[in-house]
């Protein structure tokens, strides 16, 4: 797993020379990346989610998009739809955003289900369905979705079936002190952004690496008893008496997944507990919900989960 971990320390190093702070974010996105999933990141406005992006896109050498959700945005804004040449006489289809490979979806709670909709199939199944006929998009293809946590005016949930097509819940928190010193110190000089991006940032890596290395991921050896307890973490949420509604097995594959790239990520090609201790709760978060009686008494859901990993024996091998 060395080519993964030298990967991985690459990407980083690059990042960290025009974006500061947010560990959580950096590594649950390139977790994601690297397993094959998508994040959603709960933030307020101004912590510099489009800079990550665009960093990212860079250092990875894949193009990068982004989706200004609102209420009147429709799927085919999105998916792209059939326009008509007037030369060849016939509808020719024409690509949305969606076909790229890092996709911000920006405020993706302000704009209706419907059009949320036009994310479920490309999410799961890598192509979108339009008039019958499937288009791919190219891989790897990773969704940022982003939601402000303190507006609700405005705003549509989102659907639990969705939800669960992200790997992640990643929440992003104000920069400490010393952080937010280094990004006034950093993006206060008036330089145009595209300008450092290409001058200061330098791509490590292209689809087609990034494709070997999650292979690699995928190879990372998870034991008998360690699937055990991945099992137990999940189905455990069903039966926890402060959720009424628990993950889905899908929850368990992510679980799965994301330990694997972690210990890659460490250059073993072996999973531990302590990779899957700390993967769980984004990985759980969005998946299971409070009772009304949990909610009332001021219950967290991150706490109820750390208090139930705490009841679950973790193995010694």
């Amino acid at each position: 797993m060395q080519p993964v971990q030298r990967l991985y320390e690459a990407i980083r190093e690059q990042l960290r020379k025009v974006y500061v702070g947010q560990d959580e974010l950096l590594q649950g996105t390139l977790t994601a990346l690297f397993s094959g999933g998508h994040v959603l990141i709960e933030s307020v406005p101004g912590l510099g989610k489009t800079l990550f992006v665009r960093t990212l896109g860079r250092v990875l050498g894949c193009p990068f998009g982004r989706v200004q959700f609102t209420a009147d945005l429709m799927p085919s804004d999105i998916t792209g739809a059939p326009v008509y040449d007037m030369k060849e006489s016939e509808f020719r289809f024409r690509p949305g955003p969606i076909f790229t490979q890092i996709l911000l979806a920006d405020e993706i709670n302000r704009s209706p289900a419907k059009t949320h909709a036009a994310l479920l199939e490309v999410m799961q199944e890598y192509c979108v369905t339009v008039d019958g006929t499937s288009h791919a998009v190219p891989r790897p293809f990773l969704v940022m979705a982003t939601q402000n946590p303190l507006e609700s005016e405005g705003t549509y949930n989102l659907p639990e079936a969705q939800l669960d097509r992200f790997m992640f819940k990643l929440r992003v928190d104000y920069p400490t002190a010393e952080e937010e010193r280094e990004i006034l110190k950093l993006h206060s000089l008036q330089v145009d952004l595209n300008r450092r991006l290409r001058e200061e940032v330098q791509a490590v890596t292209d689809p087609q690496r990034l494709q070997t290395a999650m292979g690699l991921c995928g190879a990372v050896t998870v034991t008998e008893t360690l699937t055990d307890y991945m099992n137990q973490i999940v189905r455990s949420t069903r039966s926890w008496p402060a959720f009424y509604l628990g993950a889905s097995p899908r929850a368990g594959i992510a679980l799965m997944q994301a330990s694997r790239t972690l210990a890659a990520f460490a250059g073993r090609d072996f999973a531990t507990p302590d990779d899957v201790a700390d993967i769980a709760l984004p990985v759980l978060r969005h998946r299971v919900q409070l009772t009304a009686e949990s909610e009332v008494e001021g219950r967290s859901v991150d706490a109820e989960l750390s208090t139930m990993m705490q009841s679950i024996a973790v193995p010694r091998s």
